[in-house]
């Protein structure tokens, strides 16, 4: 089982590639360097909590997990 810190890492260098995407998608929408630094900046948080969440509840449930013995 990974512990709280292992999956905040994990969350953290997620957002770090997402933003990424996110802001270079959003200045190709809009066209502004300033609204897309602005929209990456909002997901960073937002997006970095919901994974961390998702990640702790998926620890819960066994489906495709294979025991070892």
């Amino acid at each position: 089982m990974d512990t709280h810190s292992r999956s905040f890492a994990k969350a953290l260098s997620w957002r770090v590639t997402g933003t990424i995407d996110t802001m270079i998608i959003s200045l190709v929408v809009t066209g502004s360097i300033k609204l897309a630094a602005a929209i990456g900046v909002t997901e960073v948080f937002t997006k970095s909590l919901l994974y961390y969440f998702h990640e702790r509840a998926w620890l819960k449930i066994p489906y495709g997990r294979k025991s070892v013995t």
